[in-house]
């Protein structure tokens, strides 16, 4: 009876093991297709179709979309879409996508989108208090409304 509890127990370890290895392969294909992502819509959808499998690999999917998102658009879309899903687990990912959307985005194309849909459509009414309590909103609003604050 033990000897087979001991197999039963080794097959399960390979098992994981196994899992743990084709993750591994998977995230090495997954990085060679993503590099060669123009702009950063290719990473923003897989972030949206896989949002349930990519606790595992969300750094370096937000490291690559920092990377070839050269205007900061699906930099916004992925800091949004991330912030509606679930701001608190994603709140390390989404402030590093914000930062990167303030420098990427020189024309200010995309921040007026990113400010509301992280701090509501009336930040205005509370924006001297975010801006005292959040560097992130003070950095944007203050590109958006340089006179301002």
């Amino acid at each position: 009876m033990e000897e087979k509890f001991v197999i039963f127990a080794e097959n399960l370890l390979w098992q994981d093991l196994n899992k743990v290895y084709r993750k591994k392969m998977m995230n090495e294909e997954l990085k060679k297709k993503l590099s060669k992502d123009p702009n950063g819509l290719l990473t923003y959808e897989y972030i949206a179709n896989n949002i349930d499998a990519i606790e595992g690999v969300l750094d370096e999917l937000i490291d690559n979309m920092i990377i070839v998102d050269k205007t900061g658009q699906f930099v916004v879309s992925t800091a949004r879409y991330l912030h509606a899903i679930d701001a608190s687990k994603y709140a390390v990912a989404i402030d590093r996508l914000v930062k990167a959307a303030i420098d990427k985005d020189r024309e200010h194309n995309y921040l007026g989108d990113l400010i509301a849909g992280l701090w509501g459509a009336d930040y205005m009414e509370n924006a001297d208090e975010l801006s005292k309590s959040d560097d992130n909103f003070r950095r944007i609003y203050k590109r958006l409304y340089s006179t301002g604050i």
